[in-house]
């Protein structure tokens, strides 16, 4: 699949995804932190693909993107009638719905898009799927902020904090979920340091949080997954907070694989452990974390290490992409409308109530 060009740029601050007159621009992540390239995509293939390959990810970008480039496929239907459009637009949905299965956020802005196409003239409907698209992008910065201020009251200062994959700017439409509360924590004049687990096998942590700390000047130090515990153990660690791909009606969490482990050893060990997501994350349909469908991806990624073999040939690999969280584990879930406590099913029965 042809991407569309693309084209190296200095941007500071980067963005990682945005609408322009050439198509839609996306920070290809699987280039950082070696490279900062942008990826100009033309087309609601090129999109999806990148959703498919990680150019993109992270829940809330996932969401994002899959909205732009449905307003960006419509673009080019010439439907001669209303039950036409919304057809073939039936049929886009379902690509992008195909891309990634964990994320919540990208059925989420489907589902909104749907409504925007479902109840717009057919005379306006693209113009309107372009709006609703920005909107989105718009609002995600927005709740991310929101999100950030609540949580920056549970960071004491000169707080050490660890946090496993990459929940920034990266992962959303701008600011972040869980690094987005470091950011609010540190506008705010706290001293912070962040400690950032590799996340392997992709290197989410080493290769994409380790470089968004450091363009944001914040403090921080890398380990390897199986670092953690000892960290814990010498009273390094003050809190972790993590973001989230899907959060079920009870407070199960669905993050990357290895965020499972760590709310265990924070348990262990006495330690806040902290989960940064919208209100679009959240599955109220699913009742508990045994329900989210787990992505299962290339074994092959398991095999290699920054793009080079390092294991033998002939061996079988294992490789989900993302593991649950039990919500005994979790000490709160700040959202852009408050912070969660035990019991979850009363909490976010609450505040979707409000």
């Amino acid at each position: 699949m042809a991407f569309g060009k693309v084209e190296l740029m200095s941007r500071k601050p980067f963005k990682t995804i945005d609408w322009t007159d050439e198509g839609i621009v996306i920070l290809n992540q699987r280039e950082l932190p070696l490279r900062e390239t942008y990826q100009v995509c033309q087309t609601a293939d090129c999109v999806v693909e990148a959703i498919k390959k990680m150019i993109i990810r992270g829940a809330p970008a996932i969401g994002v993107a899959a909205a732009m480039g449905l307003a960006l496929g419509a673009k080019r239907f010439d439907a001669d009638t209303k039950e036409e459009f919304l057809d073939r637009f039936e049929q886009l949905c379902e690509r992008f719905a195909s891309s990634r299965p964990t994320a919540v956020n990208l059925f989420w802005a489907i589902e909104r898009m749907k409504r925007v196409a479902e109840t717009s003239p057919l005379s306006s409907m693209k113009e309107a799927l372009e709006g609703e698209a920005r909107r989105i992008l718009e609002e995600d910065v927005a709740i991310n902020r929101s999100i950030g201020e609540y949580g920056k009251e549970l960071v004491p200062n000169e707080a050490r904090i660890l946090t496993h994959c990459n929940a920034g700017a990266l992962a959303t439409g701008g600011f972040g979920t869980a690094l987005g509360v470091v950011y609010a924590a540190v506008e705010e004049g706290k001293k912070i340091h962040v400690y950032a687990d590799e996340t392997r096998p992709v290197l989410q942590g080493a290769r994409l949080t380790a470089w968004e700390l450091h363009q944001h000047g914040v403090p921080v130090t890398l380990i390897t997954d199986n670092m953690a515990a000892m960290l814990m153990k010498e009273k390094k660690i003050d809190l972790v907070i993590v973001g989230a791909d899907r959060i079920a009606r009870n407070g199960d969490t669905a993050n990357k694989i290895g965020t499972y482990g760590v709310a265990v050893l924070a348990d262990c060990h006495g330690i806040p452990f902290y989960v940064a997501a919208p209100l679009s994350t959240f599955d109220l349909a699913l009742g508990s974390g045994e329900e989210i469908p787990i992505e299962y991806r290339d074994p092959a990624e398991v095999f290699c290490c920054g793009g080079r073999r390092v294991s033998p040939e002939g061996i079988e690999g294992y490789n989900p992409a993302f593991d649950v969280t039990p919500a005994r584990f979790i000490h709160a879930i700040i959202t852009e409308r408050g912070v969660l406590h035990p019991p979850y099913e009363d909490s976010i029965r609450e505040i979707f109530l409000d």
